[in-house]
């Protein structure tokens, strides 16, 4: 019965008084504790009863009342006598009184004639002052009356339930029937998502502990927030989940009377349908969030994806014309457009025509200029030969030979410039025949012995021929380019390295020599015409000039043929090589 226990505070203790009541057909049962570890105890009869230890009881019906004082001198059986009061009560009240370490408890009945409407309890502990004597409390029950009228006016499947102001069950009637089967079975994401999201476990309940359903299917005192929620004055509804998946409908209104706050009216519903219900709402939203996700993420992908697609279109046509020094091969795609892409391929349309129209400015600027220069040059090289029949003086003639070397310099210059263009015509228009490219590479090897020397010359060929479809002479033409720029950097102790192999892609052809390393900012730029990176001290060694243009035909040599030059430093920083990439140049169909 240690529910239906109260806890009444006096001396400024909160707990000081423990109370519980109980009844039958013929009496009233009232069990009491006190918390008192000091020991004062006198019998209720003696002079000194006031001041010791001892606990005064109100009895109060019908506005009339009658006080007992209950103490005792030893733990065993106790008379209290009237102290005062004319109330329709005994005389005189006897009971047990026990002790123990902690305070006293005292066990009494009254006849059920005798029972009182409202009872107040005045705890005195003989070592505390006293303190103002409490008001009357009513004395309330189980109602089976209230009970047998909430049961005919329950709805079906309904429970309902009167608390007083303190929560205290007052009447009950209905029934939850909470085995009703459910006739589905939710999944174990649904159940989640329900019980957490929709009807969460909440930690206040209506339901009382499970121990005190051993006395009975009534609950003494009810909790939860709605409840009290209610009894402040506040109707108030709530969820809650049942043991067998169901969901518990809780709702909770005020009672009032002559415009004070009796009580509560709390009505409960289970329905096991409601979780199903929601189940298939669940369901049906998250299909079709599902189903809206999808369709979102194919059009974002079918967005991204074509989106995608065009900028690489963009950026490869952008890459073929600076690969191919700003000339376009043809339109740029997304022309057209009226988009931002669109607005940008224009912007590189416009970039490359001012590109290519530069371009072909320096393409052309070699045949120009050595054009124009041709007559001048004529001209001085006359006037010097005039002078030197003329019969200069001797101290003349130095000046009158460097003249003449400065202008065979540069008659040779003029030569190179208009060579560059026929040689690009020429590659151009070379014709393809079928040939042994490992014959071709070891003929030129064994010819550049001589030429290297002392240099060594290392060689690392295929044992079997290979057959490659292209114009041999272009490819010796580029093998000697790269020869001379080999010879040119590596040093008479040196060495130069000339291998073949072929892959799947096609046949590569590289040759490094030992020497300096490349800079950085020179490797993507050594094979654009007129880019050299010769010493500026072969200038007056007599050599021929370099205008940067062995590279540059390289470089057309293997577009020609399908493929490209390009120019690393070994990893072991010993040298340079120089890599042709070859695919083979395309067969022409006979008509």
């Amino acid at each position: 019965f240690r529910p239906y226990a109260q806890t009444f505070a006096a001396d400024g203790d909160n707990a000081k008084l423990l109370l519980m009541l109980a009844e039958d057909a013929e009496w009233l049962y009232l069990f009491a504790q006190v918390r008192d570890a000091t020991r004062q105890r006198v019998d209720a009869r003696d002079f000194t009863a006031a001041r010791s230890d001892h606990l005064d009881l109100t009895l109060v019906r019908a506005g009339k009342s009658r006080r007992y004082r209950i103490a005792s001198a030893a733990p065993g059986n106790f008379d209290a006598p009237a102290i005062d009061g004319d109330g329709p009560f005994p005389e005189r009240l006897t009971g047990e009184w026990q002790e123990d370490g902690s305070g006293y408890s005292i066990e009494l009945r009254l006849a059920r004639a005798d029972a009182p409407d409202h009872m107040a309890f005045d705890v005195h502990d003989s070592a505390a002052a006293d303190t103002p004597a409490p008001a009357a409390l009513a004395l309330l029950g189980y109602n089976p009356a209230n009970a047998r009228t909430l049961a005919r006016l329950a709805p079906d499947h309904v429970r309902v339930r009167m608390v007083s102001a303190d929560g205290w069950l007052v009447a009950a009637g209905g029934s939850l029937d909470l085995d009703i089967p459910a006739t589905e079975e939710q999944g174990w994401l649904a159940a989640f998502i329900y019980r957490h999201l929709l009807a969460p476990d909440s930690t206040g309940r209506t339901s009382s502990p499970r121990y005190v359903n051993a006395f009975g299917a009534i609950d003494p005192r009810l909790q939860g927030d709605d409840l009290w929620q209610a009894l402040s004055g506040i109707p108030a509804t709530a969820w809650r989940a049942t043991e067998n998946g169901g969901v518990l409908l809780v709702a909770a209104v005020p009672l009032r009377s002559h415009d004070a706050l009796r009580g509560a009216l709390v009505l409960e519903q289970a329905n096991p349908a409601l979780p199903l219900l929601a189940n298939r709402a669940l369901s049906s939203l998250l299909g079709a969030s599902l189903l809206a996700l999808l369709v979102t993420a194919a059009l974002l992908l079918l967005f991204g994806g074509l989106l995608s697609w065009r900028i690489r279109r963009l950026r490869n046509a952008t890459e073929r014309a600076t690969r191919a020094g700003g000339r376009l091969a043809g339109p740029l795609p997304l022309i057209d457009s009226r988009d931002e892409l669109g607005d940008l391929a224009r912007s590189f349309g416009r970039l490359f025509d001012e590109v290519g129209s530069y371009t072909e400015y320096l393409q052309t600027l070699a045949s120009k200029l050595s054009h124009e220069l041709n007559t001048p040059l004529a001209i001085v090289k006359s006037s010097l030969d005039n002078l030197d029949h003329q019969g200069l003086p001797a101290d003349a003639q130095p000046y009158l030979d460097r003249a003449r070397d400065g202008a065979a310099r540069l008659g040779g210059i003029v030569r190179a410039m208009s060579e560059s263009s026929r040689v690009e015509r020429a590659i151009a228009s070379a014709e393809a025949e079928d040939f042994d490219l490992r014959a071709l590479v070891a003929g030129c090897t064994e010819g550049y012995r001589a030429l290297a020397a002392p240099r060594e010359i290392r060689t690392d060929l295929p044992v079997l021929p290979l057959p490659f479809h292209g114009a041999p002479d272009l490819i010796a033409q580029a093998l000697d380019k790269l020869f001379d720029n080999a010879r040119s950097f590596s040093a008479e102790n040196g060495w130069i390295r000339i291998s073949l192999g072929s892959n799947e892609s096609g046949i590569d052809l590289r040759m490094a020599n030992s020497g300096p390393l490349l800079p950085n900012a020179m490797q993507e730029r050594l094979f654009d015409s007129l880019v050299s990176l010769r010493e500026r001290s072969t200038r007056g060694s007599g050599e021929a000039p370099h205008l940067g243009l062995g590279l540059h035909v390289v470089r057309l040599v293997a577009e020609l043929h399908g493929g490209q030059a390009s120019a690393r430093n070994l990893d072991d920083g010993s040298g340079v090589e120089f890599s042709l990439h070859l695919a083979g140049m395309t067969r022409r169909r006979l008509a």
